[in-house]
C-alpha cells in the first residue's frame, strides 16, 4: 500500500469519528456551556431545541469577526399570575390570594411604584410592578417556598427572593413613615377616648404585647437565639426572634421593635426598644401604655396585679386592664394569621428578616385601616408565654396610680390618676 492511500484512509478515519461526535452531540438532552473566555463576559451554550428553550443571540463582544453568541433562556408559564391579574380575575378569590383587595394592591404597588421599577434591557423586559409587588405579597402571605413561588409567578428562584427583599426595603423606605408611626397629638386624644370605652381607664395610648417568630437555628449567637418556652412546650429544639409591638384600639401598630434574641423575657426587649428610649426622654409622661404581666409596672407602663391572693378591687381591675391587653393579642394574632410566613420557620437570612417582619407589620396596617376583613380560616391563635420580669414594680408612684385607678374603677366608675406625678 502506497502512501497516498495511507493517507485516504487516514482522512477518511477521521471524517467518519467527525461525524459520529457531531450525531452525538446533536441527540444530547444537556446544554453544553462552554466557559467564557478572558475579557469576553459571556458563556456560550447549545442543545438541540425542543421548543422548552427560547434563543437570544449576541455579538461575541470584543471580536472583529462575525461569530454570534447563543444564550439560551428558560421559557417559565406564568399563566397563573396572568389570570390573577386580569380585571375578569374575581375580587374574593384575589383577596383570598394576596389577603388583600385589589384596590388596595392597586394603591400599594402605585406608592412603591417609583422605588421598585425596572427599566427594560436589550436581552429581556424588566419584571412589571404589579408582578414584583404580587411575589412579595404572595410569598409573605402563605410563606411558600422560594420554587413553588418561582414555578406560580414563572420566574427564576433567586430572582424571586430578590424581588421579595427589594419590595420589602421599599415598603420600610417609603410606605413605613406614612402608615406605622406613633400618633400625633389629636390622634392621641381619640385613642385615650377610645380605650377609655372600650377599659374605664383614662390615658391609655396604647396596648403593648411581645410575640416570637420562628427561625433556623442560627450560625452564630445560637444560645441567645435558643427559645426555652417553646422547646418544652412543643417538644422540639426552637429558635426565634422578638417582635414587640404597640397599637392603637383598631389593632393598628404605632411602634414595633423587631429582631431581639428569642431567648430575652418580655421586659429585657422593652428596654433595648426606641420606645424605652423615649419614655427616658419625658415623651410618654401623663400617659399610659398597656401590657401583660411579662412587662414591669413603671411611670407609663401599666400591668395587671400578678399577686396570688387577689382583692376583689384588684381583682375587678384584671378583668378591666384585660380588655386592652386583648386588643394587642388580637392584633398579633391578625398579624400572624395574614402573614402566614411569619408562622414557621423561614429560609430568610437572620440580617433580613428585621427588614421582612417590618414589611409584615406595614401590611396589616394598611389592610386594618382599609378594613380588609380576614378569611375565617386564617384566624390564628397565639400562645401566651408570659414571665413575671425579675423586677416587677420599677415606680411607687406608678403602683399608687394603679391602686387609685382599680379603686374608682370598681367603687366610683371613674379612674383618675392624680397620684402619678
Amino acid at each position: 500500500m502506497d502512501m497516498n492511500d495511507l493517507s485516504s484512509n487516514k482522512r477518511r478515519k477521521t471524517t467518519l469519528k467527525w461525524k459520529r461526535k457531531t450525531r452525538k452531540a446533536s441527540t444530547s438532552a444537556l446544554v453544553v456551556c462552554s466557559e467564557a473566555k478572558e475579557n469576553e463576559g459571556v458563556v456560550i451554550c447549545t442543545s438541540n431545541t425542543d421548543g422548552n428553550n427560547k434563543i437570544l443571540n449576541e455579538k461575541k463582544q470584543g471580536s472583529s469577526g462575525g461569530q454570534q453568541r447563543r444564550l439560551w433562556v428558560k421559557n417559565r408559564s406564568k399563566a397563573w399570575w396572568d389570570q390573577c391579574n386580569s380585571p375578569e380575575f374575581p375580587e374574593h378569590e384575589f383577596k383570598k390570594a394576596f389577603r388583600m383587595g385589589k384596590t388596595t394592591f392597586d394603591i400599594v404597588c402605585n406608592e412603591l411604584s417609583s422605588v421598585v421599577a425596572k427599566e427594560n434591557t436589550m436581552l429581556r423586559d424588566a419584571v412589571p410592578v404589579r408582578q414584583r409587588v404580587a411575589v412579595c405579597i404572595w410569598r409573605l402571605a402563605t410563606g411558600e417556598p422560594l420554587r413553588l413561588v418561582s414555578k406560580r409567578f414563572g420566574l427564576g428562584i433567586s430572582t424571586c427572593h430578590k424581588l421579595v427583599l427589594e419590595v420589602c426595603s421599599a415598603i420600610r423606605t417609603v410606605l413605613m413613615p406614612k402608615y406605622l408611626q406613633w400618633p400625633d397629638e389629636e390622634l392621641t386624644r381619640r385613642i385615650k377616648d377610645e380605650y377609655k370605652l372600650i377599659s374605664g381607664i383614662p390615658d391609655v395610648v396604647g396596648s403593648m404585647y411581645t410575640s416570637h417568630i420562628p427561625i433556623i437555628a442560627p450560625k452564630i449567637s445560637v444560645a441567645a437565639y435558643f427559645n426555652k418556652r417553646h422547646t418544652e412546650r412543643n417538644q422540639k429544639t426552637s429558635y426565634s426572634i422578638t417582635v414587640q409591638g404597640v397599637v392603637d384600639p383598631r389593632g393598628v401598630f404605632s411602634d414595633v421593635c423587631i429582631g431581639w434574641p428569642g431567648s430575652m423575657p418580655d421586659d429585657q426587649v422593652l428596654e433595648k426598644s426606641a420606645l424605652f428610649q423615649r419614655a427616658n426622654q419625658g415623651l410618654l409622661k401623663g400617659v399610659w401604655i398597656v401590657g401583660n404581666s411579662g412587662y414591669p409596672l413603671m411611670d407609663w407602663v401599666l400591668v395587671p396585679y400578678n399577686q396570688r391572693h387577689l382583692t376583689w378591687t384588684q381583682h375587678a381591675f384584671n378583668e378591666k386592664i384585660g380588655e386592652v391587653e386583648r386588643v394587642s393579642k388580637e392584633a398579633f394574632a391578625r398579624l400572624k394569621g395574614r402573614w402566614s410566613c411569619l408562622q414557621k420557620r423561614t429560609e430568610v437570612k437572620l440580617q433580613d428578616l428585621p427588614v421582612v417582619l417590618g414589611a409584615c407589620c406595614v401590611l396589616h396596617n394598611i389592610c386594618e385601616m382599609r378594613n380588609e376583613e380576614m378569611e375565617p380560616e386564617l384566624k390564628f391563635e397565639l400562645i401566651d408565654d408570659e414571665m413575671v420580669p425579675e423586677v416587677p414594680l420599677r415606680s411607687v408612684n406608678a403602683m399608687k396610680a394603679r391602686d387609685t385607678i382599680a379603686h374608682n374603677l370598681l367603687h366610683h366608675n371613674h379612674a383618675g390618676t392624680s397620684f402619678l406625678s
